[in-house]
């Protein structure tokens, strides 16, 4: 068997369990055994595709890994506007409770509001900063 038909066998059984997991490095480490197939192809000796396979597949890898380190970490889930469409939402406040909780009526439903520790509650207009179970966690606008 061919140099090149094990490397594509190989980088076709990475990419198959990348799938099968979620993670992307497979893929990443798919692309340099594809990368020494490819060598492997144009007459490289078998050490240069192994060298190929590992420069890619490991430089890719280590590429991806200073990409996710630079972006912003992720918000909470129940602040991230992104997975909670209450997050941003403006609610009215008409009276807070002794206790420090409201009672607001938002998308057809009674809701139970509260405010951020150490904020002191008025009432009026607010912004939804997160979800807590069935609470509103507000600040005011």
């Amino acid at each position: 068997m061919e140099h090149s038909t094990v490397w594509w066998l190989i980088a076709g059984a990475a990419i198959v369990v990348e799938l099968m997991s979620g993670t992307v490095y497979l893929l990443l480490l798919g692309a340099g055994f594809a990368a020494a197939a490819v060598s492997a192809h144009l007459g490289a000796g078998f050490t240069t595709q192994l060298v190929v396979a590992a420069v890619i597949g490991v430089g890719a890898v280590l590429v991806w890994y200073v990409i996710r380190k630079r972006r912003p970490p992720e918000l909470p889930t129940q602040s991230n506007p992104d997975v909670n469409l209450d997050v941003g939402e403006s609610v009215q406040v008409d009276a807070w409770n002794p206790d420090g909780t409201a009672s607001v009526r938002y998308r057809g439903a009674q809701w139970t509001v509260i405010h951020r520790p150490g904020v002191i509650p008025t009432a009026g207009p607010h912004r939804v900063a997160e979800v807590i179970g069935s609470r509103l966690v507000v600040d005011r606008i």
